[in-house]
């Protein structure tokens, strides 16, 4: 199968017609919504039978307590620390920050009782899938035996930002929301690189992990299509220009990345991001929206 950028451009009809095509996916591999639990019932399910079949690292981190001492904010220097620890305090940030952003959007957009267009009801069901996504990064946790870790509130500042963002009119919101999925995916295939030399000598908490990543993956592979799917052809011009900056910003600000990724090729993979660059496996899973689909 081949398949064109993300950025390939699309007409007002073709985008109709994938918002269904996307809510009749997401409801299908989700099942129904759990809203006042934040939750999905085949997510709840899918967690559930990784805690009945719990996985744990044969070894704690060689200090766990630096972890904890770092995980929120680097008090020591990231250069000096071993590599496990390292990534994943990097994971906790990322994840972090999209606990925060969730959250605060949670609150400001209709309920699913309230939401009267496909598109408002998949931008509920979108979040839920997003605190799924959080319950899948605190496992990761708890698989390497990190069964301390808190999700710790931004200073009342960040989490205003973040509350202002969530109210922007859809032309406004629409790109940067579209590049912040793409910088998701960006970290995730950086992350799953490294798993294999990181966690070498852990194999079945490192396959946990990985196992966990992808399905968190199939999640963002298809938000990537959704998100895009609300921008026409100014928006897509204005969200390729956003691609640089937004992952060279968010990373300089987690200090521990520069140790472990190179950056400036996750701008590169996001500039030119099209499904090829994950397996056809996860596609099968995802969905893709058809003017992504080579012709």
């Amino acid at each position: 199968m081949k398949y064109r950028s993300i950025f390939a451009p699309s007409n007002a009809k073709e985008r109709a017609e994938n918002f269904e095509s996307y809510w009749a996916y997401t409801q299908d591999h989700d099942g129904p919504i759990l809203e006042s639990e934040k939750d999905l019932a085949k997510k709840k399910a899918k967690l559930a039978s990784f805690h009945t079949q719990k996985v744990r690292s044969r070894k704690p981190l060689p200090d766990a307590d630096l972890f904890y001492r770092n995980f929120v904010e680097w008090r020591d220097q990231p250069a000096m620390l071993d590599r496990k620890t390292l990534l994943l305090t990097c994971i906790y940030k990322f994840a972090r920050h999209e606990w925060a952003g969730i959250s605060e959007a949670w609150e400001t957009i209709p309920t699913f009782g309230e939401s009267k267009t496909v598109t408002e009801k998949i931008s509920r069901y979108h979040l839920c899938e997003e605190f799924c996504h959080v319950r899948l990064f605190h496992e990761m946790f708890r698989t390497f035996q990190l069964d301390e870790v808190e999700w710790v509130p931004f200073p009342k500042l960040t989490q205003k930002t973040y509350r202002m963002f969530s109210k922007f009119p859809e032309m406004v919101m629409s790109p940067p929301a579209f590049v912040s999925e793409l910088m998701g995916m960006s970290f995730y295939l950086a992350v799953d690189r490294l798993l294999d030399s990181v966690f070498a000598d852990e194999p079945e908490a490192k396959t946990r992990v990985r196992e966990l990543l992808h399905e968190i993956m199939t999640d963002e592979l298809a938000h990537i299509g959704q998100r895009r799917n609300f921008i026409g052809p100014l928006g897509i011009q204005a969200s390729k220009l956003m691609v640089r900056p937004m992952i060279t910003m968010f990373f300089r600000d987690i200090p521990e990345a520069k140790y472990l990724f190179n950056i400036p090729s996750m701008v590169r993979e996001g500039l030119a991001f099209d499904y090829s660059q994950v397996t056809p496996e996860m596609i099968a899973k995802s969905w893709v929206p058809s003017y992504c689909i080579g012709r």
